[in-house]
């Protein structure tokens, strides 16, 4: 395992990258606790406002992102300040990423079934940092053999491919399929050429034009099978929130 770790994670350089990992799906789940016990009214915790105001958490997301990245290029490569700018960049992303969905909508949806758009956001990002974190890539490791190279390479390819295919099945509003996808890139080639989920972003981009397509799209999705649709409901309810009534 020491062996692993030090040619896939200390060789490459990746402990910056473990670092933001880490910070990201720490504030993430923290914030998402917040926000939970805001709604419900328990706990000391309060929405920020000032002048009538509200103030979203992608307000501070940006400006630690910001900071982040400016401290990953302007200041010295050795420890700390890598390590630093990791754990900055991963905080700032998880703010930014929970509220995904205002961005997307210009609008805020946070408590809306628009607003689960949120968290796939956040478990993507999650997954495609996971994956680079632990793929075999071939930059900063010494001494690979010319077989080894090829094979690190081909992973490579392998893994941009199928970001690409996730980034579809995402569009497509086919977030159970793009999660999965990440690591199982059938998955994600199924989710890419299938049908788009009624008012995706694919849906409003490419169907507004092709009303047949629009109609199958809301005839698949109306004959969702209830026990899938259920499991789902439940699996967003669960890392979410349940959306409020209208």
């Amino acid at each position: 395992m020491s062996g692993w770790w030090e040619r896939n994670i200390a060789e490459p350089g990746k402990g910056p990258l473990l670092l933001c990992l880490v910070a990201f799906l720490v504030t993430f789940l923290v914030t998402r606790t917040i926000v939970r016990l805001i709604r419900a009214g328990r706990g000391p915790f309060r929405n920020i406002s000032t002048g009538g105001l509200h103030v979203h958490h992608v307000v501070p997301g940006t400006l630690l992102l910001i900071s982040g990245g400016m401290l990953a290029v302007g200041t010295p490569t050795h420890a700390p300040w890598r390590q630093v700018a990791g754990v900055v960049v991963g905080v700032g992303a998880a703010l930014v990423l929970d509220e995904f969905a205002l961005i997307l909508h210009l609008e805020d949806v946070y408590w809306e079934q628009a607003g689960r758009a949120s968290v796939n956001a956040v478990l993507l990002a999650a997954g495609i940092m996971g994956c680079v974190l632990l793929g075999f890539s071939p930059l900063g490791v010494d001494d690979l053999r010319d077989q080894e190279l090829a094979f690190r390479t081909f992973l490579v390819v392998d893994i941009v491919v199928g970001m690409l295919l996730v980034a579809v099945a995402l569009l497509k509003g086919k977030y159970g399929m793009a999660l999965l996808g990440i690591f199982l890139i059938p998955l994600a080639a199924i989710g890419s050429i299938r049908l788009a989920r009624p008012n995706s972003p694919w849906d409003h981009w490419f169907y507004g034009r092709s009303p047949g397509k629009a109609a199958r799209a809301a005839q698949r999705e109306a004959m969702a099978p209830p026990l899938v649709v259920r499991i789902r409901t439940k699996a967003e309810n669960l890392l979410a929130g349940a959306p409020s009534p209208k």
